[in-house]
């Protein structure tokens, strides 16, 4: 009688948990290859096989500005595609950009009418270069970091 009265119990078979253990052990394996592809870059070069962040160490450019507008000149060896322009006025600031390719050793005077119209009463305005480089699709733009920038008082 007491063997009567034990549940019997049953539990997952064998070929079952092999399949739940092989799906989430590719499902994890794709979430990991997803999340790492997703923090590389796509490597851009300058100058040949040149990584684009080493050519921003070699701009050198001045900038300076009046009320008739914007004037750079690039001093350097590098030429500048453009520049995104980094407007600060009271505490916060906007990011606009400036379409005027500077080639190196040239010197290019950007209009009051061309610059975004939020210039005239901000305190200061950081200009950070723009590069064209090569990457495995073809041509690509590359916002160097700030540090290579210009910071200009208004």
């Amino acid at each position: 009688m007491n063997l009567k009265k034990r549940k019997i119990k049953k539990a997952v078979s064998p070929i079952v948990a092999t399949v739940l253990l092989i799906s989430i052990v590719l499902v994890l394996g794709m979430i990991v290859f997803l999340w790492m592809r997703g923090i590389t870059k796509e490597a851009i070069t300058k100058f040949g096989n040149e990584n684009i962040e080493l050519a921003c160490e070699k701009i050198n450019f001045e900038a300076g500005y009046s009320y008739s507008g914007l004037d750079i000149s690039n001093t350097g060896t590098v030429p500048i595609l453009k520049f995104k322009i980094k407007i600060f006025s009271d505490e916060s600031y906007t990011t606009e950009e400036i379409n005027e390719p500077l080639p190196a050793g040239k010197v290019n005077s950007v209009s009051d009418a061309s610059l975004p119209s939020s210039i005239s009463s901000a305190e200061k305005i950081i200009l950070i270069p723009v590069l064209l480089g090569n990457s495995n699709k073809g041509q690509a733009s590359y916002v160097c970091d700030e540090k290579y920038g210009e910071e200009i008082t208004i």
